[in-house]
């Protein structure tokens, strides 16, 4: 994942208030966050990645509460938090599309769903070659896929997509989809055209 820490930092400072982080992992996510999070609730079912989480938690200021679940069944109350921060996760959380409504749920109503993705290609050659690698890269990657698309399971979830950027060669076997997605008011899975801007950059 080291290659991809440098899209963390487009993502995680844009949070405020009480944050939800969806697969919180070793906490890399954790140096990133301004002044304007009160209070962040990092959900990871993994207990190696909770265990290096923890060791991190003594170096940052904000309050942190970590929770051993996967994100597809949150321990939180409808319209708990003002933004979820999301960054490569759905490509290894086994039913991305139950977290995301899970995800849906707990956000307050115009809540922001901040994410930072690798995704499916859009160029033939590359996106054939995800599909061929990916049954070997999950088995070796901890069950991480090569070949999901992050705009579609936001917007299948019931997000509004205000503004996304893609970064990725031809070539480029994990190119990454960075966004900033709203809830809307229409019930969860019920899908959303996406609005705002939509930019494409060189890797």
């Amino acid at each position: 994942m080291r290659p991809l820490s440098r899209f963390r930092p487009r993502v995680v400072p844009l949070a405020r208030g009480r944050v939800l982080e969806v697969g919180i992992g070793t906490g890399l996510n954790l140096a990133h966050y301004g002044q304007g999070v009160v209070r962040v609730d990092g959900v990871e079912p993994d207990p190696h990645m909770r265990r290096r989480c923890r060791a991190r938690l003594e170096s940052v200021s904000v309050p942190v509460q970590l929770h051993a679940v996967g994100a597809e069944a949150l321990p939180f109350d409808a319209d708990t938090f003002d933004d979820v921060v999301c960054t490569f996760a759905l490509c290894t959380i086994p039913d991305p599309a139950s977290a995301l409504r899970e995800v849906h749920r707990v956000l307050r109503p115009g809540g922001r769903l901040l994410f930072a993705e690798h995704v499916v290609s859009k160029h033939g050659l590359a996106r054939a070659l995800q599909h061929a690698l990916d049954p070997l890269w999950t088995r070796l990657a901890g069950g991480c896929h090569l070949t999901r698309c992050a705009a579609s399971l936001v917007r299948d979830a019931g997000f509004v997509i205000e503004e996304t950027e893609r970064w990725g060669g031809w070539l480029q076997l994990t190119p990454v989809a960075v966004g900033v997605a709203r809830r809307c008011q229409q019930p969860s899975g019920a899908g959303a055209s996406p609005s705002g801007r939509d930019t494409h950059a060189a890797p």
